[in-house]
Order: structure tokens, then sequence, then C-alpha cells
């Protein structure tokens, strides 16, 4: 009787800090660069990566910058630069409206601590939106022009990223994985902590608990189970690569971000 087929393994990385993350603003669909941190960040996941002896068969990134940077610098270190690459806007980071711009710490000053942590942590309290005709809008972003102007976000909370990774989860990656594709997904914190709600079965008030350091691989193992309707991946394992210590320092430093 022949084995059970191999599953893929999964590999999720937040982007490098970028330029915004070192200056503590609100970034959301903003496109900036790597920070020099950020840089040093994605070399050294894909050093991770190396050690781990981890290689790919598809790598998939968001629309912006610094995933799309990241991913190029991790791939050129792990040595495995002529990979197929994707891209795919439902992997951007959460819309953060209004707030993009503006300073974590100050934005606490000025509307109190509890309030920014919803607009940050919350689950389906979204910030105030950008005008349509604000340069912050993606439907004045031709990199956009592609898709649907009613998809695209004048501000986003939890709930509508998760609206728009967990489709992109069964779509795209659930056949790569039961194909026994080795699959990496470059992205962005929110979009990350989306997948990570959905595959992991974290509660709306835990979630907001939960902050992805940047530039740290974080590793899924799944089971498949066959439901009698279609085939279902469940995790069964999941954990970071790399120094458990300077992971919980990158960690803490995320969730004390806006001085929330």
């Amino acid at each position: 009787m022949a084995g059970a087929p191999r599953i893929g393994t999964l590999v999720v990385l937040r982007h490098g800090q970028s330029t915004w993350n070192e200056l503590n603003l609100f970034t959301g669909w903003h496109d900036v660069p790597l920070s020099a941190k950020g840089e040093a960040e994605a070399d050294a996941a894909g050093r991770t990566l190396r050690d781990a002896e981890l290689r790919f068969d598809i790598v998939y990134t968001s629309l912006l910058s610094r995933a799309i940077e990241t991913n190029r610098r991790a791939l050129t270190t792990l040595g495995q630069s002529d990979v197929r690459i994707e891209r795919d806007w439902r992997l951007n980071e959460r819309h953060y409206g209004a707030l993009q711009g503006l300073d974590k710490k100050e934005t606490t000053q000025r509307h109190g601590a509890e309030q920014t942590k919803l607009w940050r942590r919350s689950f389906d309290v979204p910030p105030p939106p950008v005008d349509r005709n604000s340069p912050e809008h993606p439907a004045n972003d031709p990199r956009y022009a592609h898709i649907d102007p009613h998809l695209l976000p004048a501000t986003e909370c939890l709930k509508d990223v998760v609206a728009r990774v967990v489709p992109f989860w069964h779509e795209v990656l659930v056949p790569l994985l039961i194909g026994g594709k080795n699959v990496l997904v470059v992205a962005h914190g929110n979009s990350l902590r989306a997948l990570a709600m959905y595959l992991e079965n974290i509660s709306e008030a835990a979630i907001a608990e939960l902050n992805i350091p940047t530039g740290v691989p974080r590793r899924y193992d799944f089971v498949v189970r066959d439901d009698g309707t279609r085939h279902e991946l469940h995790v069964a394992s999941v954990s970071y690569l790399g120094d458990a210590a300077a992971i919980a320092a990158a960690t803490h430093a995320v969730a004390t971000q806006a001085g929330t």
C-alpha cells in the first residue's frame, strides 16, 4: 500500500524593518523601502532558512516594495534566486486609513491609549478612512489598476484583512501544499496575523496580543484530512525559526511600538 502523499511546508516571513517602521509611523499600504536594519534582517532570514535546509518550489509576496525586497534578499542569501515568484495584493498590509503616515506614540497621546489600541489591535474597529481622492487611497495607485475598485480599501480592520487572506489561503496555498510544494510567503504583520488567526484558531480577543516580529521565518507543517467533500489542511506544528531570545525581544518591540 502506497504511503500518504507528502504535504508541503509553508514558511511565512514578515518583511524586514522599513524606514517607516524605524520612524514608528503607521505604514499600511504606503510604499516605503527597507531600512538598513531591515536589509540586514532580510539577509539574516535567508541564512536562517539556509541553516534549516529549506528549499521552496514557489514564493508569494505582496505588491509592496518592503516585502518584495525582503524576499529578494532572503532568496539571494538562501541561494535560491531562481525560484518562481508571484505577487498578490491580498497579502498587502492592512490599510490604516487616515492613520497612514502618523507617528504611533503621538497618535496615542492625541487620542488616548484605549482608542489607539482599538485602531491597532482590535478585530473589527477600523481607523477613519482616507478620502477617495487621497494619494493614500489605492484606487489612485497604478499598481492596483487591475483590481476591481470596489475591492480597494480606504481603511481596514483585521476582520477586513481576514476576508481577503482566507480566500487566498484556500484558492492558492492549499492546492500547492496538498500537491507537495514547499511555499514561502513574504508579507506583513497584519496579513500574517490574519492567516495565523485562521490557521491556528486564534480567537478575536487573543489575536490582539499576537505580535509578529520583522524578519523572522515562521514554519507551518500540516496534516491533511478528508471531510468527505474536500481535503482540509490542519496545522500539525508551527514555530519560529532562529534564536529564541532574539525572537522574544523582537516580538516585545512590536508590542510596545505605540506605547499602549
